[in-house]
């Protein structure tokens, strides 16, 4: 390697010095990107197919994951079990067999009922209850109204508590969204590997949590004290590069495959044998009821009731999170962390096609927005593209055998997980709208 120096007695060496920092500056940048992104991964246990696509944005990556360990395994009003078993009957609505496989081995793990997975009849009547929200919620969510909450909420043994509905609200939009990004990132073809802690803590248990002497909102994966109360830290150089190597070593391998996705690699620590992978199979029709339900255009014609929903009269932002926040604490904060971090993920295709995504999904779930051009949506996206997103954002498992791919060749990879990530997003937000305006109408009633 050639150093060049200010010292240097000829006019190269001042520009040779500068191009030097400038290298050393985007290779710092890349390398706090990788490390965070690889500290999120391994705080889990593994690189599921989900992260692997995601980890191209890692900044909206490290938003994810940590809205989605908060709603799964820190503080909140409902049980370990029943989490994973609503995620479970969110992701069989549209028959996820990745995120159904996935959640039935987290919830044998956190001591769940191994009856439970035979299907919805062997459940707890309160979660049989919760079946109809689910599925309205999965396919036609402006028929969210609020005698699906008063029902819920009325008075009896199996009745919800206002906390625990909300917190099941959030974690069924949640992952109704996630299957519109698993399908569309053709996630639902990889095995799912049985969940595993990290050697001598229980699951659910995050190292990075612990370290800050923090149990119930997550702290940035960045956060100082990850460096200095960490046992076993992922700053050693050994781990860095064993992690470095192994997650270049996927990349290469998915590039050279060819495939959208390859089989999830596990990252444990150095100190630590690789087990044998196990995985687990459930099938998603037996947690599901009325399976002919599904999306239908909605409907603006008068006769059909149904009703414009308008950010004018309940926004995220007016309304939508301080509910939320207050019911649920710090989710709100969390979910608002996505919404701004996926609008704020840099695009070759500018703003305008952001937001004429953004609004064309919300559009096709009945939100208008009564300051926007919608003519731009048929200006900005392209045919294909507006079939690709419906088909995503509306019945995602269609795309097991896609009704009209995407045309992806213009597109590099990042920007088509960057376009998977809009629909999810617009999509929870989509849901969550609904249903919180539903509570609040209950609450007001």
């Amino acid at each position: 390697m050639i150093i060049c120096t200010k010292k240097m007695d000829y006019p190269l060496g001042t520009q040779c010095q500068r191009v030097q920092n400038q290298v050393i500056k985007v290779n710092a940048e890349k390398e706090r990107a990788s490390l965070r992104c690889m500290k999120a991964l391994a705080s889990k246990g593994g690189v599921d197919a989900v992260s692997q696509q995601m980890a191209s944005h890692p900044q909206y990556l490290e938003s994810f994951l940590r809205t989605q360990h908060y709603i799964l395994h820190m503080d909140g009003p409902l049980p370990l079990q029943y989490r994973h078993y609503i995620a479970i009957m969110a992701a069989a609505r549209h028959h996820c067999g990745y995120l159904v496989s996935l959640h039935s081995a987290h919830f044998l793990r956190v001591g769940g009922d191994p009856l439970w997975l035979q299907g919805l009849e062997a459940v707890p009547p309160r979660l049989q209850h919760l079946d109809q929200l689910n599925k309205v919620l999965a396919h036609q969510p402006w028929l969210t109204a609020r005698s699906h909450i008063q029902a819920l909420l009325k008075t009896g043994e199996q009745c919800w508590s206002l906390a625990e509905l909300v917190q099941a609200v959030v974690l069924l939009a949640h992952c109704h969204s996630l299957c519109s990004f698993v399908f569309g990132s053709g996630t639902d073809t990889d095995p799912v590997p049985l969940p595993r802690a990290p050697n001598g803590t229980p699951p659910g248990y995050c190292l990075c949590d612990a370290a800050n002497g923090n149990v119930s909102v997550p702290q940035p994966l960045t956060s100082p004290s990850e460096h200095t109360t960490r046992r076993r830290s992922l700053d050693s150089s050994c781990e860095m590069v064993c992690l470095k190597e192994r997650i270049q070593k996927s990349q290469e391998e998915k590039e050279r495959r060819g495939e959208h996705l390859l089989h999830t690699q596990t990252l444990q620590h150095t100190d630590v044998e690789d087990e044998e992978e196990m995985t687990y199979s459930a099938d998603p029709s037996r947690f599901i009821t009325d399976p002919e339900f599904g999306y239908q255009e909605f409907a603006r014609r008068e006769e059909d009731h149904f009703q414009v929903f308008r950010v004018q009269d309940y926004s995220w932002e007016d309304h939508g999170f301080s509910l939320v926040n207050r019911l649920y604490s710090d989710i709100g904060h969390l979910l608002d962390d996505r919404f701004r971090s996926v609008t704020a993920l840099p695009s070759s295709h500018g703003p305008d096609l952001k937001r004429a995504t953004w609004n064309y999904i919300h559009c096709m779930l009945g939100i208008r927005y009564d300051d926007y051009d919608y003519g731009e949506v048929n200006q900005l996206l392209e045919k294909e593209l507006k079939l690709y997103i419906k088909s995503v954002a509306c019945y995602p498992d269609a795309t097991k055998t896609p009704l009209c791919p995407l045309p992806w060749a213009p597109l590099k990879p990042s920007e088509r997980i960057h376009v998977n990530l809009l629909i999810m997003e617009a999509r929870l937000q989509a849901e969550l709208l609904y249903a919180l305006r539903a509570i609040t109408q209950y609450m007001i009633a």
